[in-house]
C-alpha cells in the first residue's frame, strides 16, 4: 500500500502502463484477426514504379521513434537545466526555500 506521494504516483504510473499495455495487446490481436480474415479478399496489386525506394513501414516506425526518443531526452535535459538554474530559490531538496518573512515585513 502506497504511503507517500511518490509511492502513490509510482503506483498510478505502473497501473496506467499496465492498462495501456493490455489495451494495446487487445488491439494487436484484433488487427491480426482482421488481417487474416481479409487477406484472401484483397486482389494482387501491380508493383508501383520506384516502390523499392520507399521506406518500409517498420523503417518509418523505427526512425520516427528514434526521433521521438531524442526529442524526449532533449526535453529532459532542458527541464533538468531549468531546475538547476532555479536551484537558488528551490534549495537542495527541490522544495521552495522558505522566506524568513523579512521581505513581507518590508512591503
Amino acid at each position: 500500500m502506497p504511503t507517500t506521494v511518490s509511492d502513490y504516483a509510482q503506483t498510478a504510473q505502473e497501473q496506467t502502463l499496465k492498462t495501456i499495455s493490455q489495451s494495446q495487446q487487445a488491439i494487436v490481436e484484433a488487427v491480426k484477426a482482421w488481417a487474416n480474415a481479409v487477406e484472401k479478399a484483397i486482389p494482387d496489386v501491380p508493383t508501383l514504379p520506384f516502390a523499392d525506394e520507399l521506406p518500409q513501414p517498420k523503417e518509418l516506425v523505427q526512425t520516427s521513434f528514434e526521433f521521438a526518443d531524442q526529442l524526449l531526452k532533449l526535453q529532459q535535459q532542458f527541464v533538468e537545466s531549468i531546475v538547476d538554474a532555479a536551484s537558488p530559490v528551490l534549495g537542495k531538496s527541490g522544495e521552495p526555500v522558505k522566506s524568513s518573512g523579512k521581505a513581507q515585513a518590508d512591503s
